[in-house]
């Protein structure tokens, strides 16, 4: 007969355990992961899922990951290894130190650096879409999932704006929309293709650094300019191959005989008159709608912004026009008959090389994400027993904020709030809690002295070495599933630098 398990045996090894690593507060069974899929349940111990993402200062040597060789014993250098929030853990429920204080060395200065996974509320994501084409009336809601996630905002130049995300949006209104909120921002972070629908406008397909999708047709290029940047810039090439130059573009539609530009270059009037509101000199706003045709108007037919030629101020027959988008996607040649009516003819071969030339001016079009969030008190905490402490070492710049290693803009004014590319950060940087929040890696540099200064937690700072060795340390209560080793992003600052370095050996 099998002898019963005792109470004992049963009590060591629970069902469930808890996990307190957010505010959702799972009950995890043996084998199972929690509704964030970030811890599970492996034989009674809470394990982190996501391994620590470790990046080292080189681009073209093969990366070792750290989990398959082990650590010489060397001490390791701040300028060659960086140790990035990405799967460390949080601090919630917020009384924590972070879970990783690293001590390293940088051009022989003592440096610490304050890792830990920030679960954010307050947080969103910026969106440029690169296209002249109209997506969407300004603040027309951006949807996806069928919930509105953020709108459109002011356009800038060449590119259209979408602000997505926040926390009116993951938590003012209802689960559904906090839901498709949090899954959008989560997969636009993490580098995935997310769709999305602007009331009243296009239908997108939007992956961080690729070109978007623009109801169903990927866009190739962004306009060069607006249309009288273009007659400026390029006025001189047309000089004396064509009579008159029309740049449609829904901003400001150029026209080169009455242009500043063309007046310069001593552009003969051509008696040409636009539809429109006159700005100034050859410059015209509102010559249509906006839309998806020439521009970024509603236009299929160029001519419909044409108003009756002037003979007496220089229209005859024969005179020939080109008509051009910002893009040279659209372009089309006229010659005005007896009548002074344009006709359309075959592009000449002359004007061909000016067309090209506009397209080649025009850089791809991509789609750019940028992760914007606040750091508030429970991140602050995990740094130092007094958070406005941190605050302010980061507004006078002594301390450096990466995001998964990558550099961040800090915005000015109160509080840590931040934007960062998320193409400059490691693979899958980015997590959730159904909350819902977004669960992002956040990176705070400063020399050993600053951060002693702003009361920082020093009886849990670890050497570089023992991080790497996968040490756990006093504040964790879960054990780390590995490491993964990634390079540098070519291009991005090195978190640990030597302007830093040098604050602290000038001291």
């Amino acid at each position: 007969m099998t002898d019963a398990p005792t109470k004992r045996s049963q009590a060591e090894k629970p069902d469930k355990i808890r996990c307190d690593a957010c505010p959702v507060m799972c009950y995890i069974a043996d084998g199972r992961s929690g509704a964030c899929d970030r811890y599970a349940n492996e034989g009674g111990e809470l394990v982190r899922l996501d391994p620590l993402t470790i990046l080292e200062n080189r681009e073209d040597t093969p990366l070792v990951p750290f989990l398959d060789r082990e650590w010489d014993g060397e001490i390791v250098s701040g300028e060659d290894t960086f140790i990035t929030a990405v799967g460390s853990g949080t601090t919630y429920p917020d009384y924590k130190p972070a879970p990783f204080i690293v001590a390293s060395k940088a051009a022989d200065a003592d440096m610490i650096t304050v890792v830990t996974e920030g679960i954010f509320s307050y947080c969103g994501a910026k969106v440029k879409i690169d296209t002249d084409r109209h997506l969407g009336s300004e603040c027309a809601s951006v949807r996806a999932e069928g919930e509105v996630i953020g709108h459109v905002t002011t356009s800038e130049y060449g590119s259209q704006m979408l602000s997505l995300g926040g926390v009116n949006h993951l938590t003012g209104g209802s689960k559904k929309e906090g839901r498709a909120t949090c899954n959008a921002l989560l997969a636009l972070c993490n580098g995935e293709a997310v769709d999305m629908t602007i009331d009243g406008g296009a239908d997108l397909q939007i992956t961080a650094g690729e070109a978007p999708v623009v109801n169903g047709q990927p866009e190739e290029r962004m306009r060069v300019g607006c249309g009288s940047a273009t007659v400026g810039m390029f006025a001189a090439q047309w000089m004396g191959l064509v009579d008159e130059v029309v740049v449609v573009d829904d901003h400001i539609t150029g026209v080169m005989s009455e242009h500043q530009a063309g007046k310069v270059i001593g552009w003969e009037p051509s008696g040409i008159r636009i539809k429109g509101r006159r700005s100034t000199p050859g410059r015209y706003f509102q010559v249509a709608e906006p839309g998806t045709g020439w521009g970024g108007t509603d236009l299929t037919d160029p001519l419909t912004i044409l108003d009756t030629w002037q003979e007496a101020k220089g229209a005859r027959p024969g005179l020939s026009l080109l008509m051009v988008s910002t893009t040279g996607e659209n372009a089309a040649y006229y010659e005005l008959n007896e009548d002074l009516v344009p006709v359309q003819l075959d592009m000449p071969d002359r004007l061909l090389p000016s067309v090209r030339r506009i397209e080649e001016n025009c850089e791809p079009s991509l789609a750019s994400v940028l992760f914007m969030a606040g750091a508030g008190g429970s991140l602050r905490s995990g740094v130092t027993e007094n958070p406005v402490s941190l605050t302010r070492s980061v507004q006078s710049r002594l301390t450096r904020v990466t995001v998964g290693g990558a550099p961040v803009f800090m915005w000015p004014g109160g509080g840590i709030t931040f934007m960062a590319d998320v193409t400059q950060m490691p693979k899958n940087a980015f997590g959730y809690v159904p909350t819902p929040a977004l669960v992002a890696p956040i990176e705070f540099t400063m020399s050993a002295s600053d951060y002693a200064a702003l009361g920082g937690h020093m009886d849990y700072v670890m050497p570089l070495e023992d991080a790497l060795r996968g040490a756990k340390g006093r504040q964790n209560d879960h054990i780390l599933s590995g490491q993964r080793a990634e390079r540098r992003k070519p291009g991005s600052p090195w978190p640990v630098t030597r302007a830093d370095a040098r604050k602290e050996t000038s001291e």
